[in-house]
């Protein structure tokens, strides 16, 4: 065993390559994952309430799209195809996860327009259209409030951001908190135990 998580930097789990397929809006996608990555053998449930249930961009939607924590990226490419016109920021701490996110870009014909990089890695002048996250709870409650203070306030004006939390780690007061940070926050959709949030200036 090692003490790898999905938020290491440099994972040491052995990489095992393996493939994850799920449908989303009619399309079928089988991604490159890896040991050492989030939910590595599956699209994790949360994702894909996140997928199905928020709305996923329209094709002429341009500008830049946040996937904040982006693991070997399914929703970076979801986000990539369904809306062509756009640039897809795939954000992850992981090494790893980078290199896999950059590979089913590619996979998907959209390497021009996705860009993966750290999180110190996006330059500050960007603003996103929207940002999308399945964010990592398990980091633990003051360190997630953190990466939301960091990124939020880079949505655009009219700009949203969709996040989906389990209710049982905490996605009621994740509302609430959000609330109480002066963000307007809808629960958009609940399914399986987890929460589908809306968050807008």
């Amino acid at each position: 065993m090692t003490g790898d998580h999905y938020f290491t930097p440099e994972p040491a789990t052995p990489a095992q390559p393996r493939e994850v397929e799920f449908s989303v809006a009619g399309r079928d996608y089988t991604l490159a994952s890896s040991g050492g990555v989030f939910s590595a053998a599956r699209l994790d449930p949360g994702t894909a309430v996140l997928l199905r249930k928020a709305e996923l961009p329209a094709p002429g939607t341009t500008g830049d799209l946040l996937d904040l924590g982006c693991g070997f990226g399914p929703i970076t490419c979801v986000l990539a195809t369904s809306a062509p016109l756009a640039t897809v920021w795939a954000v992850d701490v992981n090494e790893r996860a980078r290199e896999l996110t950059a590979a089913n870009a590619a996979q998907v014909g959209a390497a021009d327009r996705v860009r993966v990089a750290p999180p110190e890695g996006v330059p500050a002048d960007v603003t996103f259209a929207e940002i999308w996250s399945n964010p990592p709870i398990r980091i633990g409650k003051d360190e997630l409030h953190q990466l939301l203070l960091r990124w939020l306030p880079r949505l655009a004006p009219d700009g949203a951001a969709w996040l989906v939390v389990a209710r049982h780690l905490g996605g009621d007061s994740l509302h609430r908190w959000l609330t109480e940070q002066s963000w307007q926050v809808q629960r958009h959709a609940s399914q399986k135990g987890y929460r589908v949030l809306r968050v807008t200036r």
